[in-house]
């Protein structure tokens, strides 16, 4: 109920909790190894999607905010927050999305835009200064929005984009996948993406590592293993089981155990 416009509900398409549950878990498995290697000690990791959920919403001052004022956020449809960012459309009807994130980006787009005037008559008929308040181009961004959907409607938006790289300024425009995916900057020339071969035949970029560390070698991606792969791998190498126990497990239906590669 916090997506879209309203009054029906509208799914996100951005599998949230999940993606933050895996990066977690992972998180959470390093600092087992690392109890494991000072202490000796193995330990149980158990990491419930709806606490990734709960927690997070918490961590963003979601409860917080309900508790305190007693009442559900308003839906904002593409609006930001607390912040002043929301989508404009331009002359040549590109739709970009507009975020101010610090001080000097509000200066800067005001300067971009030639609103600083018009601006400056809102803060003297309200008294109030939006130069160093976040909350207040918020709050009164009923007032500012009409300045903006004029200024950007009267601009193409090569021009803006020019005027607000200059300006160090957020914005993107609205992308359908199929643009994204086709994007050198994003996909082609990005050095996180290589080719691994796939079962299916079909090439395509997989992404490898995200992060990088200037002082190791980016490693090319790699298929993910099928379940089970590498069970004797991990029970032989890192748990030290001889073979017949290593067996036994498999046997019994405690591990699972699927050869390198097949799909079955």
């Amino acid at each position: 109920m916090l997506t879209g416009t309203g009054p029906d509900p509208v799914n996100h398409v951005l599998p949230a909790w999940d993606l933050i549950s895996g990066a977690y878990g992972a998180f959470a498995m390093l600092a087992a190894m690392q109890w494991r290697s000072t202490s000796g000690e193995g330990c149980e990791i158990r990491l419930p999607l709806s606490d990734v959920a709960i927690g997070t919403v918490a961590n963003l001052g979601g409860l917080a905010e309900m508790l305190y004022t007693g009442r559900d956020r308003p839906r904002l449809g593409n609006a930001v927050y607390g912040l002043f960012g929301r989508d404009f459309t331009t002359r040549d009807g590109v739709r970009t999305m507009i975020v101010v994130a610090t001080h000097r980006q509000w200066a800067n787009l005001l300067v971009a835009l030639g609103l600083s005037e018009d601006v400056a008559a809102i803060e003297q008929e309200r008294g109030v200064s939006f130069e160093q308040d976040d909350g207040l181009r918020y709050t009164l961004r009923d007032m500012l929005y009409p300045l903006f959907e004029r200024a950007i409607r009267s601009r193409d938006y090569a021009d803006l984009s020019t005027a607000f790289d200059a300006g160090g300024i957020v914005f993107s425009p609205y992308r359908r996948m199929l643009d994204a995916v086709h994007d050198p900057a994003l996909v082609a020339n990005n050095p996180i993406f290589g080719t691994v071969p796939n079962p299916s035949g079909f090439d395509y970029p997989a992404a490898g590592t995200f992060a990088t560390v200037p002082q190791m070698h980016r490693r090319e991606p790699c298929p993910a293993p099928y379940n089970g792969q590498h069970t004797e791998e991990v029970l032989a190498d890192l748990l030290s089981l001889p073979a017949a126990e290593i067996a036994r497990l498999i046997d019994a239906g405690i591990v699972g155990n699927i050869a390198s590669g097949d799909p079955k």
